[in-house]
């Protein structure tokens, strides 16, 4: 009985305790992480360009399918079809960000803005895979990749975990670090979890800079029609891994910081008097 307690009480430990060691690592490992912008270029070498009309003036964009394919042609099929126009930004944070693309904000009801979407989501583009790692974790980063990878999914799976993986997350938790999971091989873990694929590191392909275009969403693989431009001049590194980024702003940083510091209500939404509407996105060219 006292096993089967156990048990019961993991599985009823809320996902986002589960997660909360992987945004702790995460976070700290991104802090660390000296992509340069000049880096991000040359990966992106192909750009499309597009340009936001909005009745505060132009923001003109280069995005990057080079660094998130799916991302970029969703943004541009949706902004062809007219998805975008009569919309307006509705969350707008100084030193931090505007944010945009709900089409609950075409409607007369101010409370929903922000909960909708096209209808459908898909899968973030924020990691590009690196070579896989295997024996004896070596370190707390690649103990964070099994976690991810390996134990998290296996949690949230199944609703009697492997007796063996439940005592490691028990541990953690209480230790409030990865520590305890360093007693295992890479491939121990893969055993317990029936995980076939190899657990892989992961390199950020863009971190979320300034000026930058990146997937708002409600966790990880929530993408839909949501965006946001940070305005915040040293960049969000907190943000890295957790939002997919797909371009940057070329031209009208100028109009953005506009849109930034208007007046708003408790939640960040732009009075309705001082609303920035797109009006509509155009692709040059």
């Amino acid at each position: 009985m006292k096993h089967k307690t156990n048990y019961l009480a993991l599985i009823l430990i809320p996902v986002i305790l589960i997660l909360g060691f992987t945004l702790l690592y995460t976070q700290n490992r991104n802090q660390d992480i000296t992509t340069k912008e000049e880096a991000v270029q040359e990966a992106a070498q192909n750009t499309v360009k597009a340009i936001i009309s909005t009745n505060y003036g132009e923001i003109e964009l280069e995005l990057w399918p080079d660094l998130a394919p799916k991302t970029v042609q969703n943004f541009i099929t949706l902004a062809g079809d007219g998805y975008y126009t009569g919309t307006y930004f509705h969350r707008v944070i100084p030193d931090f960000m505007i944010q945009g693309g709900c089409p609950n904000t075409k409607d007369d009801d101010r409370s929903n803005d922000g909960q909708g979407g096209p209808g459908y989501t898909f899968e973030d583009e924020c990691y590009t895979d690196g070579k896989a790692i295997t024996g004896k974790l070596k370190s707390l980063e690649e103990a964070e990749l099994v976690w991810t990878q390996v134990i998290v999914p296996h949690m949230q799976e199944n609703r009697t975990p492997n007796p063996e993986i439940a005592e490691v997350v028990k541990n953690c938790q209480e230790a409030r670090s990865l520590e305890p999971m360093m007693v295992n091989s890479v491939e121990r873990y893969m055993e317990l979890a029936g995980h076939q694929e190899a657990v892989r590191e992961k390199i950020l392909k863009a971190p979320v800079l300034y000026g930058n275009i990146a997937m708002a969403n409600s966790g990880p693989n929530t993408n839909g029609s949501q965006f946001f431009i940070v305005t915040k001049k040293d960049g969000t590194p907190w943000l890295n891994g957790k939002h997919t980024v797909f371009g940057k702003v070329t031209s009208g940083m100028d109009i953005v910081h506009k849109i930034e510091q208007l007046p708003r209500d408790a939640r960040d939404n732009p009075k309705a008097e001082n609303q920035a509407f797109i009006t509509g996105i155009s692709l040059p060219k």
